[in-house]
């Protein structure tokens, strides 16, 4: 082979190898930009097994005006109340861009007339901290509203019900909410306590953790609501009685990590019982019959007995630790969230002839 025709093939064969390499670098490019999107817009999925996916990225609350808010809730129509509560009446409402939302309008006579409210931060600045909450066990806030006289929380809408109203209103609601369910959402409702405890930076302190504060949505698992806004009402106990440890009447703050502690405790309670609290009356009830395994006569008549019934025993002596204990012996969340975490596996488990 002439000089020539070897430097001519050396060319080729060059070229031909930069042409494999650009073209493999092509189908790696392409192949790690298909994987990327995939994993993006699989990212909010929710695996339909269980409710501990990592939660989205969460935008900052949005102000709205008074004006959007009275348009959105046709002018506070009574025809739009979905709810009363302890701080305020809620309406279903629709914004200007057609999303539906919940908006939460703050009674009178617990409206703020200044901006201070004892830490530093004003009404509007509370609630962009609160909405940064972002757990599939927790209610998102999304926006507020507030003006003279007026004081709203605009929060995601997910047309569910209460716990207050499977365990206590609806005649159906009892057999609705079977053994393997209540074990789903006290579990919900643990996780949701210590993402708020824990994980929030500064910690949020719910201030009222009770039945008609926790939300079950069409796959029974449980988001809490109405996180953080104790501060809007400090001095009003109606809807505290029976939820709440006798320290919260003594300690200048109320609220602390222990007695939301104490109020989950009284909901398992009433997950395990099918009774109300009736003013903290079920503890005193409950306890003895827990501490002399009367498990007959203290789990819910309206259900039948498993026959495994050791995950129940295990609830109940959880619920008797919360409830029992001072608070500087109360067991920590993180704790509960473990034990109640591996009932609800252990029963997930099982088939469902046994529980």
């Amino acid at each position: 082979m002439k000089y020539g025709e070897r430097i001519a093939y050396r060319l080729v064969l060059a070229l031909l190898s930069l042409a494999i390499c650009i073209f493999i670098i092509l189908v790696i490019f392409i192949v790690w930009k298909n994987k990327k999107k995939r994993i993006n817009s699989n990212e909010t999925v929710h695996d339909q097994n269980s409710d501990q996916e990592s939660p989205s990225i969460k935008l900052c609350a949005s102000p709205y005006t008074l004006v959007d808010i009275d348009v959105a809730t046709d002018g506070f129509s009574e025809r739009r109340i979905i709810g009363k509560g302890r701080l305020g009446t809620v309406y279903a409402a629709v914004l200007a861009g057609g999303e539906l939302v919940a908006v939460k309008r703050i009674y009178p006579r617990f409206v703020l007339r200044n901006s201070g409210l004892g830490i530093g931060l004003g009404f509007s600045s509370m609630l962009k901290w609160l909405a940064l909450a972002n757990h599939p066990n927790v209610l998102s806030i999304l926006g507020f509203s507030e003006g003279p006289g007026e004081r709203i929380v605009v929060m995601e809408f997910m047309g569910m019900m209460s716990l207050e109203f499977y365990l206590h209103q609806n005649p159906d609601g009892a057999s609705l909410l079977d053994w393997g369910r209540r074990l789903r959402v006290a579990a919900g409702v643990a996780r949701g306590l210590e993402y708020l405890h824990e994980q929030m930076a500064p910690s949020i302190v719910h201030g009222c953790v009770k039945p008609s504060n926790i939300l079950i949505d069409v796959k029974f698992s449980a988001k809490i609501s109405d996180y953080g806004l104790s501060f809007l009402a400090p001095n009003e106990k109606e809807g505290l009685v029976g939820y709440v440890d006798q320290e919260y009447w003594h300690e200048p703050k109320g609220g602390s990590k222990e007695s939301d502690v104490y109020g989950l405790g009284v909901v398992l309670l009433e997950l395990l019982s099918g009774r109300r609290s009736d003013g903290g009356l079920i503890v005193k009830w409950g306890l003895p019959l827990i501490k002399e395994m009367k498990m007959d006569e203290f789990l819910d008549p309206r259900l039948v007995v498993p026959s495994d019934i050791k995950p129940l025993v295990r609830l109940a002596k959880v619920a008797s630790a919360c409830v029992s204990n001072s608070r500087k012996n109360r067991p920590l969340i993180s704790h509960i969230v473990a034990i109640l975490n591996d009932l609800q596996n252990e029963v997930m488990l099982w088939n469902h002839g046994s529980f």
